[in-house]
């Protein structure tokens, strides 16, 4: 068996000089035209399957479409659908004729797509019948909705009257392929972009971390949103040709060990949040033989939940990390010693370092985003110099031990993390605001041994307004209505005034601490 050190000492980077991800990974496993791609339920019950044939020639029609109504390559689309087969047809179809997928969550607000769409400068949308009035009042060239709406082109029809015949678009290595947006913390959230490149290299994760295989079956949970979906969901295993399980349905524990064994699921990824509530079900009840191995991202796992989760099934929990810029940097592996609470070890063809505390990531690499669109100053901010050579700051505090494995143990800035979704502050406290009982308010991170932290809120009320249970219920609310649901804060204290220094700046380090 190889080890770790063998690994990284053989591992050499093969970057190609262009690269489509519809060409290249899925019309290449589409020469097998029973090979499965996707397996799709939700829970109601109904089920879908399609093979890498059917992918390629769904994605064509979709990128006829796109051509067809007027965006060519360069052009920016948002993605905003639930966890549905249209939402790997969609990205897929935008990555063949090079326009650039922007993967939302479709619990985002108004406001929330209206900024999306006006920083990115977006030509199209393609979301479902429930979301398309979220768009109301954007200029777009190209909008298709599940289902129809007014105004909107109905995807499904649009898609199957398009022409299967849609050559794919020529991609440099560096050309930008995909846009996700993530909060900051200041300022509103940031829109990382990803070159063709980025695309390529995330196999390498699936085939170390998740180690995939073409006759897998691999379950993530993540929201389409996020980048994780992304490299968990479609762009690691369908390049290892590994077929993925999506399920859209509310959590219930119980449910998800139904369908893992139902399904026969070999590999499943979740967060630490969904796995604390899965030890304590009966997992004996369920038929896991299949399952052959866990992982983890997003949120530390716990070392308890470690040991419990192997000790209840027989299967490995491997956790990772990884951020939307760079995503999946540091693992554990199959083949190395698991040490319980240890994000592991980076993966072959990185270089991290400890600087000043951080995480750090030397470059170039070919994981590594383009930057943050329109705004190179805040790219440039978070590099640095050390000994001639550039290092990307992640702003995670660490520590590596003698052995070489990384220990997560907080954020250098005051991003919350809850229950794998990050969560800037400064998008909570503006929602806040717009309340006309607040004044001024904080939101920080408080730690919570369920999902990790919770957002907790310190707010000023305004002259002629009392602080009540009723009040904070009433500002919950607000919030989840102003932004995306997640963000509300689980706990509010009302507060005389906020600690700050002498030129005014808040101290939330200080408010961590109550």
């Amino acid at each position: 068996m190889v080890t770790y050190e063998e690994l990284a000492r053989q591992f050499r980077w093969e970057v190609p000089d262009h690269f489509n991800f519809a060409a290249e990974v899925v019309d290449a496993w589409a020469k097998d035209p029973g090979k499965l791609a996707l397996l799709w339920c939700d829970e109601s019950g109904r089920e879908a399957r399609y093979t890498f044939a059917q992918i390629a020639e769904h994605s064509r029609r979709v990128g006829s479409l796109l051509r067809a109504s007027g965006l060519e390559k360069g052009d920016r689309c948002i993605v905003m659908l639930p966890r549905a087969p249209q939402w790997q047809l969609a990205m897929v179809g935008c990555l063949r004729v090079g326009v650039i997928p922007i993967p939302c969550i479709d619990m985002l607000t108004a406001g929330d797509v209206r900024y999306r769409v006006e920083h990115s400068g977006a030509a199209g949308a393609i979301t479902t019948r429930a979301s398309a009035e979220k768009f109301s009042g954007l200029k777009l060239r190209m909008k298709a909705a599940v289902g129809g709406a007014p105004g909107w082109l109905d995807f499904d029809a649009a898609v199957g009257a398009a022409s299967p015949e849609c050559p794919a678009e020529r991609i440099a290595a560096e050309d930008p392929v995909a846009i996700y947006y993530t909060s900051g913390s200041s300022g509103p959230p940031k829109g990382v972009t990803h070159a063709a490149r980025a695309l390529w290299a995330w196999r390498y994760s699936s085939l170390y971390w998740h180690d995939l295989k073409p006759s897998d079956l691999m379950w993530c949970t993540a929201d389409t949103g996020w980048s994780k979906a992304g490299t968990a969901i479609l762009f690691g295993p369908w390049s290892c040709g590994a077929a993925v399980f999506f399920y859209h349905g509310a959590f219930d524990p119980r449910r998800r060990l139904a369908l893992l064994a139902k399904h026969r699921v070999t590999v499943f990824c979740a967060a630490a949040t969904e796995l604390r509530r899965l030890i304590h079900e009966d997992l004996a009840a369920h038929d896991l033989a299949a399952l052959r191995l866990a992982v983890s991202a997003g949120e530390t796992v716990n070392p308890e939940i470690v040991r419990r989760w192997q000790a209840l099934t027989g299967v490995p929990l491997l956790d990772g990390y990884g951020q939307t810029e760079t995503l999946m940097t540091v693992t554990n592996y199959p083949f190395m010693r698991v040490k319980p609470g240890s994000m592991g070890k980076p993966l072959p063809g990185l270089e991290a370092k400890v600087i000043d505390g951080q995480l750090a990531i030397r470059l170039p690499n070919p994981q590594m985003m383009l930057g943050y669109w329109n705004e190179p100053e805040r790219t440039a901010a978070a590099t640095t110099r050390v000994g001639g050579a550039e290092y990307w700051l992640t702003g995670d505090v660490v520590r590596m031990d003698e052995d070489g494995y990384l220990f997560y143990e907080g954020r250098a800035d005051d991003i919350i993390s809850s229950a794998g979704y990050r969560i800037g502050p400064m998008e909570v406290e503006s929602a806040l605001i717009e309340h006309p009982a607040v004044q001024e308010s904080a939101a920080v991170g408080k730690p919570d041994a369920e999902r990790g932290e919770i957002v907790k809120a310190f707010v000023v009320l305004k002259p002629g307004h009392a602080a009540t249970p009723a009040l904070a219920a009433e500002l919950q609310e607000h919030v989840k209505r102003v932004t995306a649901p997640y963000k509300y804060p689980r706990e509010i204290e009302f507060v005389a005034e906020l600690p700050k220094n002498a030129s005014g700046k808040l101290l939330r380090r200080v408010l961590r601490g109550k």
